[in-house]
C-alpha cells in the first residue's frame, strides 16, 4: 500500500478503527467535521465516539459527493476537519478540499473504504488527506484489515503507538470464527439457506439491523456522549457488522489478507470493466442528463458499486434479488434526518441527499452484465431529477 499511495502506511484491523485514531490525533474535543449525509451510520458514531460534532455537507445529487460550492461561508469558518466519503469508489473534489482545507489550516480525513483504486487530480484516492483510511474488507475482499496512510511520515511512530494503545487483545475464537466464515457462508449460498440463515441470527440476538440504519437509541447515545471523546462507550455502535473492529490480528488472518491483497489488481481490472458497462446504461444518470458520471482522464472507475439512479429502488432491489444479486451499502435516510439535530448539523440542502439515497442502486460492477439484464427485464425506469435540485455547476 505504500507504493500504491506513496505514503507511509500503519496496518489497522478495520477502517473505522483507523479512522478514529486520526480524529483523536488531529481534532481537539468538541471540534466539528464536515461529512457527507450519505455515509455508513458506523461512520457516523466514529466521528462522535471522537467527542466531535458531524455537520452535514451538501452534495451533487447526481453522484452522492461533497458540493464544494454549496457549503456556506459560515460553516467553512467553523470547522476543525473534513472528512470525505468517496461514496462507491467515486472520488469526493479532493484538489477543491485539499485547498479549502489548507487556507482554513485544518486538516482533510479522506475516508477510502471504497475507493482502493480510484483516482482524482492525478493522484490516487487516499493521497491527498493529512490521513486517509483504506479497507481490505471491500474491493481485497479480505473481510478484515485496513490502511490509515499518512501525508507525513514523521507521524507513522506517533500514529502507530495511538493505534497499539487502543487495540484489545486477540481472542482465539475470533481467529476460528474468522477462519471457517468463507466457508459457511459458501455453504448458505450453496443451499440456498440464506432466509433460514437469517431468522437464526434473529433468534440468537445477532441481527443488529432489521432497517438499513441500526437502531440510533438516542437516549443512551447521548449518555455515551456525555464520556466522549471515548471509543469503549460507542462499541454497541461503532461495532455494528464487524465486532472484531479493534483486536488485535492473528496469523492466519494477515495470511489470508495478504493473499487477497496480491489478487488487487485483477479484482480492479474487473472492477473497471463492469463499471464501464453500468454506465453505459440509461439509469447512470438522472433521466434527461446528459452529463457523464464516474469518468476519469484514463476512463472509468474501478468503483466498488456503481451507483445506478432508478425511479423505484425498491422495485429494482427486488428484481435484481431474483437474479440472485444481493444490494447492499444503502444509505437511506440521510444522516441529519437518521441523527436529527440533536447528534448533528444538518445540510442546508437535506433535499438533494434525499433525492439520492431514494434512488441511488449500488450495483456490484463484477455482477454487471446479470443485474443489466434483471434491470431490463424488470423494466426499471432512470430516477428523474428535479428542476431545482441540479448541482453547482450542472
Amino acid at each position: 500500500m505504500r507504493g500504491r499511495l506513496g505514503r507511509e502506511c500503519v496496518y489497522v484491523p478495520s477502517c473505522r478503527f483507523g479512522l478514529y485514531a486520526a480524529l483523536r490525533h488531529w481534532c481537539p474535543p468538541g471540534g466539528r467535521v464536515l461529512m457527507s449525509p450519505v455515509n455508513d451510520d458506523v461512520i457516523f458514531f466514529v466521528v462522535l465516539a471522537a467527542g466531535l460534532r458531524p455537520v452535514q455537507a451538501p452534495l451533487d445529487p447526481t453522484d452522492g459527493s461533497i458540493d464544494i460550492d454549496a457549503v456556506p461561508g459560515e460553516t467553512w469558518g467553523s470547522l476543525s476537519a473534513v472528512l470525505t466519503t468517496n461514496l462507491y469508489g467515486n472520488p469526493d473534489p479532493a484538489p477543491g478540499l485539499r485547498a479549502r482545507c489548507d487556507a482554513l489550516g485544518i486538516p482533510l480525513f479522506e475516508d477510502a473504504a471504497h475507493a482502493i483504486g480510484s483516482e482524482v487530480g492525478g493522484r490516487p484516492v487516499g493521497a491527498w488527506g493529512d490521513a486517509s483510511v483504506l479497507s481490505l474488507s471491500k474491493h481485497v475482499g479480505a473481510q478484515a484489515g485496513g490502511i490509515l496512510a499518512l501525508a507525513d511520515p514523521g507521524l507513522r511512530d506517533a500514529l502507530g503507538k495511538t493505534c497499539e494503545d487502543l487495540l484489545l487483545p486477540r481472542r482465539t475464537s475470533a481467529e476460528v470464527a474468522y477462519a471457517v466464515r468463507p466457508y459457511a457462508e459458501a455453504a448458505v449460498r450453496g443451499l440456498r439457506l440464506r432466509r433460514a440463515a437469517w431468522a437464526t441470527m434473529r433468534l440468537l440476538g445477532r441481527m443488529e439491523r432489521e432497517e438499513i440504519r441500526m437502531p440510533l437509541r438516542p437516549r443512551e447515545l447521548a449518555r455515551a456522549l456525555a464520556s466522549a471523546p471515548d471509543l469503549t462507550a460507542h462499541d454497541p455502535w461503532v461495532r455494528v457488522d464487524m465486532h472484531d473492529y479493534r483486536l488485535r490480528a492473528g496469523r492466519f488472518r494477515l495470511g489470508r489478507i495478504a493473499r487477497r491483497l496480491d489478487g488487487l489488481d485483477d479484482v480492479l481490472a474487473r472492477c473497471r470493466s463492469g463499471t464501464e458497462l453500468l454506465l453505459s446504461t440509461r439509469w447512470a444518470r438522472p433521466a434527461g442528463w446528459d452529463a457523464p458520471r464516474g469518468g476519469a482522464p484514463g476512463g472509468a472507475q474501478p468503483l466498488f458499486r456503481v451507483p445506478l439512479l432508478v425511479a423505484d429502488r425498491d422495485a429494482a432491489v427486488s428484481a435484481l434479488a431474483r437474479r440472485g444479486i444481493v444490494v447492499g451499502y444503502l444509505y437511506d435516510p440521510p444522516l441529519d434526518d437518521y441523527a436529527g439535530a440533536d447528534f448533528t448539523d444538518p445540510s442546508p440542502f437535506p433535499e438533494r441527499a434525499r433525492w439520492f439515497a431514494r434512488h441511488a442502486l449500488p450495483v456490484d460492477p463484477l455482477r454487471a452484465r446479470a443485474a443489466v439484464a434483471a434491470l431490463e427485464e424488470s423494466g426499471a425506469r432512470p430516477a428523474e431529477l428535479p428542476e431545482g435540485l441540479v448541482p453547482s455547476g450542472g
